[in-house]
């Protein structure tokens, strides 16, 4: 791990420098203490970089998170009379994120790292694309300096009768101008930063535009400190508990309330957090090996105990829950990272950010990290992605939109849950549609073929009988089931009573395969598999395929 020391030593620096200003934000959008994205920067680094078989493969807050973690922290601080409280509903959230991370363990140990590839890639980017609009929705009052979070995690419609949209009018009514420079000149400078000829400087691959952002908001405050026109007030900045303020070294982190342990609401939000983690991290792993130069495969399965171990770390002292981060992969790649050490040196270096520069941090305007937000949403939600899935089909494509649209008008869980079963519908159809060949077209001369698929089951069989009850009565048909694997007991009573309609009617009827025989072989394959001894020809089994 020590044999590129040098490199991984600049890397991880690079990647520190992306990550502190991400970790506040992420923060932020979350509506989670700040210091919660440092705790777990820290941990997505040292421990899950410890523990990780990614060479690359950067951990920490997500962006793909905040809306179940902000939904989550306000479902779990709001009582009975309506009332929300950051003290009751995070640490109650912290407990989730512990559970979220034994679950994780469980999946792991369930060698369920193949789970990433059974979730339909136009959920997950309609997912991935719904997030990043929630997220500039939900940036657009810190970008004009309103100090109410106006977009409403617990759904689109809110209980006072506002929506989301309603209530960011709401935030253009209360406008900072001073935060609207800092906003505009940082997203100017990001647009630049993201620029070819930028990216062919050396020194600007080093020096990343979040970093540059950040700098430019504290000399803002700085330099106009004087000029009240242009202030700040204290709920716009970031708020880092100092040390000495908040009571001392342990006073920074926050311990889970085990009081709804028992309360299903709680592990539901584990569930969740668990699978879109693991999710996340899973998608990121494979981006991840396949822009590795060398092209080595992560073990999958030991990422996810590293994310487990990582999310019950970071849980239990106050962080957020981590997953692998595909920015933070990336630019640890792009800075010449060589091992795992570039990951662990990272997260060293933002555990002494903290201590070292508090008040530093303390001088950043919460509209310098709107406007780095603001980018992470665009990259998730950008046009060409819309471009990209209207191209990839109609089905993909409207199960992309619904699952988008159902994220955006509803929230995350009701969106994804009608995008599966959107996706699952259209499994089901394209089951349904395609059961066998044939043509409606009839030669004359020639026997009407049907050609059956290798699986037919009892999905099928209204499309199959419409087939048969088609075919005239003074047809030649050819029943073709040579490369069918198995036949679902229905349709071969359908295709039974079709050959006795035949007779009737004295009709051609040809059969190409036993399809009886079919199933037979099918039934003979599992009683082997299930049977003590491995021998399926006993006088019992017989019995079964005599009957």
């Amino acid at each position: 791990m020590f044999k590129h020391f040098g490199n991984d030593l600049s890397a991880g620096l690079v990647v520190f420098l992306v990550a502190v200003p991400l970790c506040l934000g992420i923060a932020l959008a979350s509506g989670a203490p700040l210091f919660s994205g440092i705790i777990s920067g820290m941990v997505g680094g040292v421990i899950v970089g410890i523990i990780s078989g990614s060479k690359f493969g950067v951990s920490g807050p997500a962006a793909g998170l905040t809306v179940i973690v902000a939904d989550a922290i306000l479902r779990l601080g709001t009582n009975a009379d309506g009332i929300f409280s950051l003290e009751r509903g995070f640490p109650l959230f912290l407990s989730a994120v512990v559970i979220a991370g034994v679950i994780q363990l469980v999946l792991a140990f369930a060698k369920s790292g193949i789970i990433g590839y059974y979730f339909p890639n136009s959920v997950i980017k309609g997912m991935l694309t719904a997030i990043g609009v929630i997220i500039v929705l939900k940036q657009i009052p810190h970008a004009l300096g309103h100090d109410v979070i106006a977009e409403g995690f617990d759904g689109f419609w809110q209980e006072d009768g506002e929506n989301t949209f309603t209530e960011l009018m709401i935030a253009f009514g209360d406008i900072n101008p001073a935060a609207v420079i800092v906003t505009s000149v940082s997203m100017l400078i990001l647009i630049i930063w993201e620029m070819n000829f930028m990216k062919r400087i050396k020194l600007f691959n080093i020096i990343q535009g979040p970093l540059i952002v950040v700098t430019v908001g504290i000399l803002f405050t700085r330099l106009c400190l004087d000029l009240e026109s242009l202030n700040f007030e204290q709920d716009e900045m970031v708020g880092i508990p100092l040390i000495s303020e908040a009571g001392g070294f342990t006073a920074l982190f926050t311990t889970p309330d085990w009081s709804m342990i028992f309360k299903s609401e709680l592990w539901v939000i584990a569930f969740t957090i668990a699978i879109v983690a693991s999710l996340e991290t899973l998608l990121c792993v494979e981006a991840t090996d396949k822009m590795d130069p060398e092209k080595d495969v992560t073990p999958t399965n030991r990422e996810l105990i590293a994310q487990g171990v990582g999310n019950i770390s970071s849980g239990l002292i106050g962080g957020l829950p981590v997953t692998q981060v595909i920015v933070r992969s990336s630019a640890n790649i792009q800075s010449g990272g060589k091992t795992k050490l570039a990951t662990i040196i990272h997260g060293v270096f933002i555990g002494i950010s903290v201590f070292i520069l508090p008040d530093f941090l303390n001088m950043i305007p919460l509209s310098s990290l709107a406007a780095i937000l603001l980018m992470v949403g665009y990259k998730l939600a950008k046009p060409s992605i819309f471009i990209e899935m209207s191209r990839s089909g109609r089905d993909q494509f409207l199960t992309f939109m619904i699952t988008f649209l159902g994220i955006v008008f509803t929230d995350l869980l009701v969106g994804i849950g009608i995008g599966l079963a959107v996706g699952f519908f259209m499994i089901l159809w394209k089951n349904f549609s395609t059961p066998f060949s044939f043509s409606e077209i009839i030669d004359e001369g020639k026997p009407i073929e049907i050609v059956l698929s290798e699986n037919v089951t009892f999905l099928n069989k209204a499309s199959i009988l419409k087939a048969l009850n088609a075919i005239p009565n003074d047809a030649e048909v050819v029943i073709d089931a040579t490369k069918t694997h198995y036949i679902h007991p229905d349709v071969i009573e359908i295709i039974e009573d079709f050959m006795i309609k035949a007779k009737q009617h004295e009709m051609k009827v040809e059969i190409k395969g036993d399809f009886r025989e079919v199933n037979k072989n099918h039934l003979a394959f599992f009683l082997k598999k299930v049977s003590k001894d491995g021998n399926y020809k006993t006088p019992y089994f017989k019995t079964v395929f005599k009957n």
